[in-house]
């Protein structure tokens, strides 16, 4: 297994990709000309071994990551299968995934379940499949200390959120320390791209912190138990599902984290206080995003 890294943002948004975004000329609510960036999505396709899985829109910056933790994540994956090829073309946008083991998902792609998600995307099979066997680590550990400053860093980090909007980020971390952070136009996406670059680079869940922009639903839980995470951390809210998934899994479930300040409603014993009253900086007004003023939608 590959030591994690110990740099910050090993892997992060380049908004100076052109591919990713572009200029849009527009009017604003004065009718004054403006021109401004938007967030440029795709159609990608995803094939496992010949077959056909599911088409995409995605920004499609890391096409590779997204198809290893979309199969992943479905359970189309196992851990242990050894991908013998992954081939994306841009020209016809599609990427294709090839596995020593033969599969064939025919009859589970005939159940779907349409997700809360933006940016609609579906889970295949049973939701809650592989969910009651995992076992979360019960050594892990989020000092408060370490929440505020991952807060910080990935609020003032250039993105493609700060450049044009549209879009979902999330953001392995460890301890104070941001590793991977992704974006996409939906959140499972971005999700999915975490989860591929943790198997392709042998990344340990054991210790790791779960960042997301997006709302702490069923899904979200889900596939950070699925990956074996232990704390999920968001800057949105909850739902009543999520919260009781996290508390049967043992997932640290904290929402509405915005500087110093959060909401624990799961696994509230990997917590420690190790910020005095009043200790920290708060977020500043020039970072907060949409769900720091009290709007849970993003």
């Amino acid at each position: 297994m590959e030591e994690s890294p110990k740099e910050e943002f090993v892997v992060r948004p380049d908004p100076a990709d052109p591919r990713l975004t572009k200029r849009v000329a527009g009017i604003d609510q004065t009718g004054a000309p403006i021109e401004t960036s938007v967030t440029v999505e795709r159609p990608l396709t995803l094939f496992l071994n010949g077959q056909e899985i599911v088409t995409m829109m995605t920004i499609c910056d890391y096409p590779e990551y997204l198809a290893l933790g979309y199969l992943l994540n479905q359970n189309m994956l196992r851990t242990d299968d050894r991908v013998t090829d992954i081939v994306y073309d841009d020209e016809i946008e599609t990427v294709v995934v090839r596995t020593e083991r033969p599969t064939d998902f025919e009859q589970k792609l005939k159940k779907k379940t349409l997700t809360s998600g933006c940016a609609q995307g579906t889970v295949f099979g049973d939701l809650m499949e592989k969910f009651g066997d995992i076992r979360l680590s019960s050594t892990a550990r989020l000092k408060t200390s370490w929440l505020a400053a991952l807060t910080r860093k990935i609020n003032t980090a250039p993105s493609l959120y700060l450049e044009a909007g549209a879009i979902h980020g999330c953001v392995l971390c460890q301890e104070d320390r941001p590793l991977v952070y992704m974006e996409d136009v939906g959140r499972h996406n971005a999700v999915d791209k975490v989860a591929g670059y943790m198997w392709r680079h042998g990344l340990g869940p054991e210790d790791k912190i779960f960042y997301t922009t997006g709302r702490l639903t069923s899904e979200m839980v889900i596939k950070t138990v699925q990956m074996g995470i232990p704390i999920l951390v968001s800057r949105s809210g909850f739902t009543a599902w999520g919260v009781e998934l996290a508390r049967e899994a043992g997932l640290t479930l904290i929402g509405r984290a915005r500087g110093r300040r959060f909401v624990a409603l799961a696994g509230e014993e990997r917590i420690e206080f190790d910020l005095a009253s009043g200790e920290g900086d708060d977020e500043p007004a020039a970072h907060r995003r949409k769900g720091s003023r009290g709007d849970d939608g993003e």
